[in-house]
């Protein structure tokens, strides 16, 4: 059966609207807690969420459709989505719910839950909450919100997790974060500052609707210029949630996720903590990463897009290290899901074991280009039903052989096609993805 509410990083939609309007919202609440009910005698549930606008009255919903189904919420407040999974783990609760859309606009907003183990619910169970969510809907109601008083502290017992999870002293050393204005603006600086770190913030000043607006870890230019100029040792951008992380060199070298996951897979490797003796990544992660890693025997496991997807290739193999080109980087020793913040402190500790700056330790990274073409579209077909487009596939993949690849997927969230395209030259991969893109286009347009 498909899922029309969840996809690969849980419900997302633009706050208001279905799937996150208020009677869609209560509903997924009170199915949760019928869930929570099947798993637990006494269930309590935690709720977090991030800076939007959104946030407090979806929270509000949530626990009123928790509370039909007398089921407790407890609300940690402003927190990242690792922080909830944590703390969901490490504490009584049956299920943890976090209300954030990640790295999208502020308009938008998105319901996570993970259960108890602190890692996102297996498909088929959130097939059956969808199933139960479309059964209460059918009912006449009244969604009645129920808001939840902050707990304070809750948050610290995670901030204390990340500073004991960091070997040494950030004593001498200087960084810039970007906090994105969402959920790390409290906790990644907080955490810096106690292990000894001299610290400089930006994007630090959430009012609601700026979170992710020219800042945090999609747009990571001006953190770069920052670090240049404070002459910092290390900058860090967060996603709005904080489960994601982009790095920036003292040089003012933006280092993605496919580099952050090489310096610490090699770091892993001399530690002799690299189970499995390799990565696992996406099919997004560049072939530069494939061939570096290789240089030092390290294999590389590629699975579909979502750290969804690289976890559960992860735990199926027992691997320490998987993640995504985006910055999501999952610690499996360590956490149960990507963490922004764990790992701009698992890669800070690789740069000062090595004694030598971030980019010294990705020199070798040699990155082919790629081009990324988002298409919007009115419908999903499979793609080798499309002529024009398989024509388009076939031919790109004929003329660049082994020096390259191509994917092309439909997103898990939004009603885009989606187009990559790697090869040895700039304009070989500009060619081949406009006429992939212009095939989807006239296909399936919307």
């Amino acid at each position: 059966m498909g899922r029309e509410l969840f996809g690969t990083d849980g419900v997302r939609g633009v706050a208001g609207a279905y799937p996150l309007d208020p009677r869609t919202v209560h509903a997924i609440g009170a199915a949760l807690g019928r869930w929570c009910r099947d798993h637990s005698a006494d269930p309590v549930v935690l709720i977090g969420m991030d800076t939007r606008e959104s946030g407090p009255w979806i929270a509000a919903q949530v626990a009123g459709g928790l509370a039909r189904e007398g089921v407790r919420a407890r609300s940690a407040g402003l927190i990242s989505t690792p922080g909830v999974a944590y703390l969901t783990r490490n504490d009584e609760f049956v299920a943890g719910v976090m209300i954030s859309a990640s790295h999208n606009a502020y308009l938008d907003n998105g319901i996570k839950v993970f259960g108890h183990s602190g890692y996102k619910l297996p498909d088929s169970e959130e097939e059956d909450i969808e199933k139960t969510v479309f059964a209460i809907l059918a009912a006449d109601f009244e969604p009645v919100a129920k808001p939840v008083p902050v707990e304070e502290n809750l948050d610290l017992r995670y901030l204390d997790f990340l500073v004991h999870a960091f070997e040494g002293t950030l004593e001498g050393m200087t960084m810039v974060l970007d906090c994105g204005n969402g959920a790390a603006v409290h906790l990644a600086p907080a955490a810096f500052q106690r292990l000894g770190a001299k610290v400089h913030t930006i994007g630090c000043e959430p009012n609601g609707r700026n979170i992710n607006l020219d800042c945090g870890a999609l747009h990571v230019d001006a953190l770069a210029a920052k670090v240049v100029e404070f002459g910092a040792d290390l900058g860090f951008a967060f996603d709005g949630d904080a489960d994601r992380c982009i790095a920036v060199s003292r040089s003012g070298r933006i280092v993605d996720g496919d580099a952050i996951l090489l310096a610490c897979a090699r770091r892993m490797q001399q530690q002799g903590l690299l189970h499995g003796g390799a990565v696992v990544a996406t099919v997004m992660s560049n072939l530069g990463l494939e061939r570096a890693l290789r240089s030092d025997g390290i294999g590389l496991i590629r699975t579909p897009v979502g750290d969804k997807y690289v976890l559960e290739e992860m735990r199926r193999q027992n691997m320490a290290i998987g993640g995504e080109q985006s910055g999501h980087v999952i610690f499996l020793d360590q956490a149960t899901t990507g963490d922004g913040l764990l790992t701009a402190l698992r890669l800070t500790e690789a740069v000062r074991a090595a004694g030598r700056p971030l980019e010294d330790l990705v020199a070798d990274l040699e990155v082919y280009p790629q081009k990324l073409v988002n298409v919007r579209v009115k419908e999903r077909r499979p793609l080798q039903d499309l002529i024009a487009v398989a024509e388009a596939i076939r031919k790109a993949e004929e003329s660049l052989g082994t020096q390259g690849r191509v994917l092309v997927r439909f997103s898990g969230t939004e009603p885009l096609a989606r187009v990559m395209v790697e090869g040895p030259t700039d304009a070989e991969v500009e060619r081949h993805a406009s006429d992939i893109a212009a095939a989807i286009r006239t296909e399936l347009g919307g």
